[in-house]
């Protein structure tokens, strides 16, 4: 799919949908997957599977049960079956971020536990076409609050995860994991006083081989930003200021790559750009509304294009 004509994918968290932009124009062109559709309670990240199928992780947001991943038809969204269920060994509880390896294996980012105070999460793995639980990796190295909220495949084939602290909101890591042997690595990023790394989520590899993580404002003297780190050392390296002090919020939970080597930004937020999709050219840190505000999206979260790789999210002609 999207051989000539691409299309952008963006899950809505204010009405529980999917819906469909041509990718050139950013033309709204339909609800591709409606509310409620097989369950959809919180769609969190959305890949395109080898067959060209979507997946969706499903929050279940307010609802009794745990989370679980969605299987829709890649041409007309129209719901295939639970490919995780929610009552099946190794459930995610809150899965956010997912991507699928080259040999078919779904990696989901299970941000915490259920419980009355915040339970650690899991990196967790699943056959891609069965939906078969496979393991959770072992975190048990990484001596903090394991709250992993994306993932990511890294040029080196390793996989990257977004880790944030609810008892501390200052706090924020990359970690880097083997999807082998499904082990913890390193810390490849840590917040500090020069990065300001608050509760990443999104992250994503750029064409120049850098990453780029989305992070959220300290207080009301700091601002929202994408950050960018080198891609094989970590090295802090600059940001891209989402708003200004002083002024509403403009926050993105997700980012990805897209046509042209620019870069997508999905804006939540409190302020009047709250449901537009900015297009940034990374070099001069300047962007453009893709998808103007205040009309088909009310909250944008993830996002894929039909030519968006499933595990490295880097995009591709």
């Amino acid at each position: 799919m999207g051989i000539y004509r691409d299309f952008l994918y963006i899950g809505d968290t204010s009405d529980d949908t999917i819906k469909r932009f041509d990718a050139t124009t950013g033309k709204f062109l339909d609800t591709f997957v409606t509310s409620e559709s097989g369950g959809l309670h919180g769609p969190r990240g959305i890949i395109f599977n080898q067959l060209g199928n979507l997946f969706v992780s499903n929050q279940n947001v307010n609802q009794p049960q745990n989370g679980n991943v969605l299987k829709y038809n890649g041409h007309t969204g129209s719901f295939l079956r639970e490919l995780v269920s929610s009552i099946q060994k190794g459930a995610p509880f809150a899965p956010r971020g997912i991507v699928l390896s080259y040999n078919n294996v779904l990696y989901v980012a299970d941000l915490q536990g259920p419980g009355d105070t915040p339970q650690p999460g899991e990196l967790r793995a699943y056959n891609g076409t069965t939906g078969e639980f496979l393991g959770n990796f072992n975190h048990s190295c990484f001596n903090k609050p394991f709250f992993p909220r994306s993932v990511v495949f890294g040029p080196d084939g390793l996989l990257y995860v977004s880790v944030f602290n609810p008892f501390d909101p200052l706090d924020g890591w990359v970690l880097q994991f083997d999807p082998v042997k499904r082990t913890f690595k390193k810390v490849f990023v840590e917040s500090n006083a020069v990065n300001k790394l608050h509760r990443p989520e999104g992250l994503v590899f750029g064409p120049d081989g850098n990453l780029y993580v989305t992070s959220f404002r300290a207080d009301e003297n700091d601002t929202d930003k994408i950050l960018i780190f080198n891609g094989k050392t970590g090295k802090f390296l600059d940001k891209i200021e989402l708003d200004t002090v002083g002024s509403p919020r403009a926050f993105a939970m997700a980012i990805l790559f897209g046509p042209c080597g620019k870069l997508f930004v999905p804006i939540s937020g409190t302020g009047p750009d709250t449901g537009s999709v900015r297009r940034y050219d990374v070099e001069t840190k300047t962007f453009n509304v893709f998808i103007p505000a205040g009309k088909q999206l009310g909250s944008p979260w993830y996002l894929t294009f039909g030519n968006t790789d499933s595990g490295t999210l880097a995009y591709y002609m």
